[in-house]
């Protein structure tokens, strides 16, 4: 008989205030006497660049913290795989001492990225192996723009197990492809023992098993941490697999802990203040109107074209007269979004404005959750260049009625593409994810460009090299 325990973490979400009590649990279980062996592993979106920290670091901070958890094997998830630029993503696991299992992403040369391997073959004390096998949200739309070659599951699955048949006795996969896929892959690859799962945030207290298959996945944000009991005979056999979460708010708290956590986001905060970006005219101190209305011109410009949508929730704060630095477009815009260029045809031009003003009122007042958003509600829509005759229903663009015939482009956001409320963007749209820059680098470059700070002082250069992010902290 053989007794391994499996704990892990998924869509962590730089959700730093739960880390010291993570590591903590996850050491004691990794020194547990009481089984043959531990293994540690993480389903992916450990990383959230709306933390100071990890934003200021390019992610190095949350390696570092991460390094101290012990994990066996990770995956990655879309925060890692699509906020994160081609280069950013290229150099994010330079310092890490865990391997980074992922099947199903390629260079656009269909190579191995070098920081990670498909699956990796652990052999335990009593000489069981273990595969585990990584996956990630197969999203086309959006990695193929940031210059990656995302593979479908199925098509990755049905290549890769045939290869290591009979190079493992429990098949392990960690996934950040959301539950439904799960369960899909649980009803459809009956050789998979367990997946220890991400990226819908479903919390599954005690697992779910699909016909032979057990899918562990424990919410986010690091509330609760997975723990799992496997017992295989003296053949290697699997013989029970029983999933358990722990709450992480139950476990015992330091003094030190909240120190700790206040400290990480004020060295966040520090480096990010260093950064200067412009110097603002009175006209933007403490109104959001002036800073919607300076990023329209800021995505209009970066998309090359005079027309362009944004919402109102997504300004957390306004901006201020005087200096801006990063840490105040950070706070006031901390959501992972990419600037859109859709060219569309005048009709649907009308029918998406029509489908914008149907849902006006509702959306301005709506808690949208997911999707990358990082606001409380959607909040107002604001045009350039669209003007509404609500009386007559007609839409004219920079004071002409629309042509019908005529293709517009406009600069929109990634997520007006995947909301439901515009669902004209996705299926009429000749939609050009522009990457790499945030939604908030955009407009940073902008400002600095149209208000500039003392150039022979300035030093700060936003989108160039930042310097060995993970020495700065």
């Amino acid at each position: 008989m053989e007794k391994l325990r499996i704990v892990h973490t998924n869509d962590l979400h730089s959700h730093f205030e739960q880390f010291p009590k993570i590591k903590r649990y996850l050491h004691q279980a990794q020194n547990d006497k009481s089984v043959d062996q531990t293994f540690t592993f993480d389903a992916g979106d450990f990383m959230d660049r709306s933390h100071p920290l990890s934003d200021a670091t390019e992610g190095q901070a949350n390696i570092k913290l991460m390094n101290e958890f012990n994990y066996d094997a990770i995956t990655i998830g879309n925060n890692e795989g699509i906020s994160n630029s081609h280069a950013v993503l290229e150099k994010l696991f330079d310092h890490a001492n865990f391997p980074v299992v992922l099947a199903n992403l390629r260079e656009e040369d269909e190579s191995m990225p070098k920081w990670c391997t498909p699956y990796k073959i652990f052999e335990t004390k009593k000489k069981t192996r273990i595969a585990v096998v990584g996956l990630t949200a197969a999203y086309p739309m959006t990695y193929g723009p940031n210059h990656w070659h995302v593979k479908l599951i199925s098509d990755t699955l049905d290549k890769l197990l045939p290869k290591i048949k009979g190079q493992y006795d429990m098949l392990i996969i960690v996934s950040h492809i959301g539950l439904r896929v799960d369960r899909y892959i649980a009803h459809h690859y009956p050789e998979v023992d367990l997946i220890v799962g991400g990226h819908s945030h479903d919390y599954l207290a005690k697992g779910e098993k699909v016909n032979n298959t057990w899918i562990t996945q424990t919410g986010k944000w690091g509330q609760h941490i997975g723990d799992i009991s496997v017992e295989l005979n003296d053949e290697h056999q699997v013989l029970s697999i029983k999933p358990n979460t722990v709450t992480t708010a139950d476990l015992p708290s330091l003094d030190s802990d909240q120190k700790q956590i206040v400290n990480w986001h004020q060295k966040g905060e520090q480096m990010l203040k260093a950064r200067k970006i412009a110097y603002l005219p009175g006209k933007f101190d403490h109104d959001k109107m002036a800073a919607i209305q300076v990023s329209l011109d800021a995505i209009s410009e970066f998309a090359g074209t005079d027309v362009a949508v944004l919402n109102s929730g997504l300004f957390l704060k306004p901006f201020h007269q005087g200096v801006l630095t990063e840490a105040d477009l950070q706070a006031a815009l901390p959501h992972p979004m990419h600037v859109v260029q859709t060219k569309l045809l005048g009709s649907d031009v009308w029918r998406m404005v029509m489908e914008m003003e149907k849902n006006r009122h509702f959306l301005s007042k709506f808690a949208l959750k997911g999707m990358s958003f990082r606001g409380k509600i959607f909040g107002d829509l604001v045009y350039k260049g669209i003007q509404v005759d609500h009386a007559s229903r007609t839409v004219y663009i920079n004071g002409k009625e629309i042509d019908p015939e005529k293709e517009y482009t406009l600069a929109l956001l990634d997520h007006y593409v995947l909301i439901p409320f515009f669902p004209t963007i996705s299926i009429m749209g000749k939609n050009k994810f522009l990457f790499p820059d945030y939604l908030r680098t955009v407009i940073g470059n902008y400002l600095k460009k149209k208000y500039p700070i003392n150039k022979e002082k300035e030093k700060y250069k936003w989108s160039g090299d930042a310097g060995c992010a993970y020495c700065q902290w």
